[in-house]
């Protein structure tokens, strides 16, 4: 009997020739059967993929082609990771989310201190920062003050080329083609492939500087860097929702978002709210009145979407002319000074007008939405008018207000004919804003009410659970669903509201939903027992103020619920994690933003000037790059014009959150694994013109 051959060629036996040869050709044999059976596998695949590479061989016709992007994909795996920058709840303030957009959360001073660090002041290094945050006016500054021009632009062109290379460093020439301006791309893409330490480059690069100042183009060009850099800082950002209400600037803010090159959106309550109103419900629209006088805040509704607030205010001073409203001034700055006295007092007035119609507009939406068991919200039945008292559940409360001209006792929901008339001029003002349009489509179309990335959950503020931890089954119209279903069909609902060919049954329950998902107990984007709006504005009694959270707020501290949350929406990975916003971190209390043993983090933006006294800083951002998280704190924001004129900046702490000992690639992403797909399609095309199976083309 032959002995087997061993495993180590080397101790292989050398006699018994014929029974070697033997095996040799049993193993060639083999070998082919088994390559028969993975090509007739692979042609059934092609076979079932023709379509697919029918389509890819237009764009890639013959084997040149696709061979060349099958190299150009797996280089660009080999690439670090591009950086994430996550933000929420902007709430209008777009001076602050503009500047730390610039500064992608302190990221562009962290690189220009990592190369200039040694050589640098402090100072110098915050001009240098200013200048690239805002390089149009920053230079107008540097030209009434600079003497020696000539100098200072080749000092900073040396250095913001030195800056570009590096945040252009894990990207691939072909995207970082893609975001030069044309008039200036040639010359950029030289300098940024040319090193400064090559002897026999170094008077290539300096004389295209040089020529760059005395062509008169360095201005432009130092702006065209700027930019440059901003762009290539962040590779994509995510908006955890809230970018309405409060702030002045919501209008600008998404005007940005929808030039921006790479963002997505999870929807927040305000966004709900206010796109509600673009939908044309009554109760939306009259919300976002309320709390856009109540933060004295029109420029958005008035500049931003041309909503005509004249007969508002004209419904108001008539009717509220005897009143003083000293419970609905707005809530200002403590160095405001764009409002005086008389503008303080028509706000007033038009806050408690719109207030006392929405409270109406309410009742009659839960009088038509039975399902929603919010009958409790009709609050103005229980105002005991001759006592001036609210008497409920058989406890009488003291009003602080109880002047209601256009309340009647017997009837207290009925709109005036006056109310009822402002009411269709609001709606309509609403419907017709082509602007407000614009920016919902913009919302609809890179939003959504939740996204997951990289192995990171991300909604705006809870899926609803119960109280030992379980999701919560949910009805919406009839049926019920808890988790990533229940997230995913109120999504759906949301579009077909602003979907002309949606049944008109289905279409004015999508409208309706928008209100319920402002306020309503099982709504993902609020999850409390109540909204206590007429409470909070009428009632002394504290007791009467109260919004129970739902179980998410306090069940997320769990490390095991939010495990199960991440397996229920299909979220894998060694490192995942949920990261929310709405919540407000109240830092100044020891409270951190960091829960459930590094599972969760909150990252409510704390832009509002109304919550600074509340959380005691700014609130956080998030920056996740090759190497990992880092969360950022951040200290109010002064004012682009500071930072502009002095180069300030806005103060801030970073924590890491988690730090990888080996960098993230993008092969480690949910676009390295777009891309390993791509291969795998364009490896099926080269078989198929290999094979014949497809002929090649000439590009044309």
């Amino acid at each position: 009997m032959n002995k087997p051959l061993s495993g180590n060629p080397q101790k292989a036996p050398t006699k018994n020739w014929a029974n070697k040869k033997e095996f040799v050709i049993l193993h060639h044999q083999q070998k082919s059967f088994m390559n028969a059976i993975k090509n007739a596998v692979k042609e059934q695949r092609i076979e079932n993929d023709m379509r697919i590479l029918e389509l890819l061989s237009q764009t890639f016709p013959n084997i040149g082609a696709a061979s060349t992007e099958i190299i150009n994909l797996e280089a660009i795996l080999n690439l670090p990771k591009g950086t994430e920058h996550f933000m929420a709840d902007i709430h209008g303030e777009y001076e602050a989310f503009l500047h730390i957009l610039k500064n992608a959360s302190g990221n562009i001073k962290r690189k220009v201190k990592e190369l200039f660090g040694n050589n640098m002041r402090e100072s110098e290094i915050r001009e240098l920062c200013s200048l690239i945050y805002y390089p149009e006016q920053k230079l107008e500054y540097i030209k009434a003050a600079e003497e020696d021009l000539d100098d200072f632009y080749n000092i900073r062109l040396h250095q913001l080329v030195e800056i570009c290379q590096t945040v252009s460093s894990k990207y691939t020439r072909s995207k970082v083609r893609k975001v030069l301006p044309r008039e200036f791309a040639y010359i950029i893409e030289e300098l940024l492939h040319e090193s400064l330490s090559d002897n026999d480059k170094q008077a290539y690069f300096n004389r295209i500087i040089e020529t760059i100042i005395l062509t008169g183009c360095a201005e432009n060009f130092i702006i065209a860097l700027c930019n440059v850099i901003q762009r290539l800082s962040v590779d994509q950002l995510h908006i955890l929702g809230d970018i309405y209400d409060r702030g002045p600037g919501a209008h600008i803010i998404m005007d940005t978002l929808c030039h921006h090159h790479n963002f997505d959106i999870q929807w927040g309550n305000h966004d709900a709210l206010w796109m509600g109103a673009a939908a044309g419900n009554d109760c939306c629209i009259a919300n976002v009145l309320r709390l856009s006088l109540r933060y004295g805040n029109m420029t958005t509704l008035e500049d931003g979407y041309g909503i005509n607030l004249v007969p508002l205010a004209t419904f108001a001073m008539e009717t509220y002319a005897d009143d003083p409203c000293d419970l609905f001034g707005p809530q200002l700055d403590k160095d405001d000074t764009t409002h005086n006295e008389k503008t303080r007092r028509l706000i007033a007035q038009m806050h408690k007008a719109i207030s006392i119609i929405q409270f109406k507009l309410e009742a009659d939406l839960i009088d038509r939405r039975p399902e929603w068991k919010m009958s409790d919200r009709k609050l103005l039945e229980f105002i005991d008018f001759d006592r001036h008292l609210f008497r409920i559940n058989g406890q009488d409360y003291v009003m602080k207000d109880c002047f209601f001209p256009t309340v009647d006792p017997a009837n207290p929901y009925k709109l005036t004919a006056e109310e009822a008339d402002l009411v269709k001029k609001l709606h309509h003002s609403f419907r017709v804003s082509d602007k407000l349009k614009k920016h919902i489509q913009c919302l609809f179309s890179h939003g959504c009410m939740y996204g997951i990335f990289n192995s990171n959950l991300l909604f705006h503020a809870s899926v609803p659970l119960n109280a030992d931890g379980s999701l919560k089954e949910v009805d919406l119209n009839g049926q019920r669903f808890c988790g990533r279903a229940l997230l995913h069909q109120i999504g759906i609902i949301m579009r077909s509201a602003f979907n002309s060919d949606t049944e008109q049954a289905e279409r004015q329950f999508a409208v309706d939903y928008f209100w319920y998902l402002w306020c309503g107990a099982d709504s993902p984007l609020f999850d409390k027992s109540k909204m206590t709006t007429f409470e909070r504005y009428f009632l002394e009694a504290k007791e009467m103020h109260v919004e129970e959270k739902g179980y998410y707020y306090t069940l997320r501290n769990d490390e095991k619920v939010c495990d199960m949350i991440l397996d229920a929406f299909g979220v894998e990975g060694p490192h995942r994690h949920i990261i929310n916003g709405h919540v407000p971190v109240r830092a100044a209390k020891g409270e951190n933003p960091i829960k459930a043993n590094g599972k969760l983090m909150v990252i409510d933006g704390g832009f509002a000037k109304a919550y600074h006294d509340t959380t005691g800083i700014a609130g956080y951002t998030l920056i996740y790059h090759s190497r990992g998280f880092q969360l950022v704190q951040h200290e109010p924001f002064t004012s682009a014009e500071e930072a502009i004129r002095n180069g300030t900046d806005i103060v801030s702490s970073t924590q890491i959150v988690e730090l990888s000992s080996q960098r993230m690639m993008v092969s480690d992403t949910d676009k390295g694994r777009e891309l390993e797909g791509q291969i795998e399609e364009l490896k099926e095309l080269l078989y198929a013109y290999r094979h014949g199976i497809i002929k090649e083309r000439s590009r044309k």
